[in-house]
């Protein structure tokens, strides 16, 4: 038997943008997508990761304080189909964000953020007194 838990956040936030395309409204540009990440510990970092097609580096602002990574965008605007062929429209379009507050202080100035092929990946060290230190035993 297989148990399938669906997330109540995932619901809520895909609701103004789903009663928008069902609505025929046009008006969605207040609507912002939240955006799916992973993150990872690596020990002296974090790695983030997410999905973004379509979208150019320069439409990515990342922002880091203290414990917290600020991920902003837009996702380009939805192609309309005059003659009505459309059979189902999926794509994300429209203003995205995702904010992470992780465990642990971290090293802005360190950050290291890429994108290839449509995934974004962003390195962010943590702070110098949040790392592991081996600690060297001397015995007497």
């Amino acid at each position: 038997m297989r148990t399938w838990y669906a997330s109540p956040y995932r619901r809520i936030a895909r609701r103004p943008h789903y009663i928008a395309r069902n609505a025929g409204s046009e008006d969605v540009a207040e609507h912002e997508n939240v955006l799916p990440v992973d993150v990872k510990s690596d020990g002296d970092a974090f790695m983030i990761s997410a999905i973004v097609p379509g979208i150019e580096a320069d439409d990515i602002d990342v922002e880091i304080l203290n414990k917290t990574v600020s991920i902003r965008g837009k996702f380009n605007e939805r192609v309309e189909d005059e003659d009505g062929n459309v059979l189902v429209s999926e794509l994300p379009f429209g203003n995205f964000s995702r904010v992470l507050t992780l465990p642990t202080k971290l090293e802005p100035s360190e950050a290291v953020a890429n994108l290839k092929d449509g995934v974004f990946t962003l390195r962010v060290p943590k702070a110098e007194e949040e790392r592991p230190r081996a600690i060297k035993i001397s015995a007497e």
